[in-house]
């Protein structure tokens, strides 16, 4: 998710987006160490789509 996507995307929407990615990243790991996926950078890829939604988010935060 490229961050033009992210600051398109209201606060509740946001948020939401967060949790479902959060839960995803975990599922992800565990399916990880148990059989490996076939391309582990999604691992990466999905922890840095979080940082950027939460950064956005924060951002909002302090500019209200």
């Amino acid at each position: 998710m490229k961050i033009k996507e992210v600051k398109q995307l209201d606060t509740k929407e946001l948020v939401e987006k967060i949790e479902t990615a959060e839960t995803a990243l975990d599922k992800m790991k565990l399916n990880h160490q148990i059989t490996p996926l076939e391309n582990p950078s999604q691992i990466k890829t999905a922890r840095r789509d979080i940082a950027r939604m939460k950064t956005e988010l924060r951002h909002r935060e302090l500019n209200k």
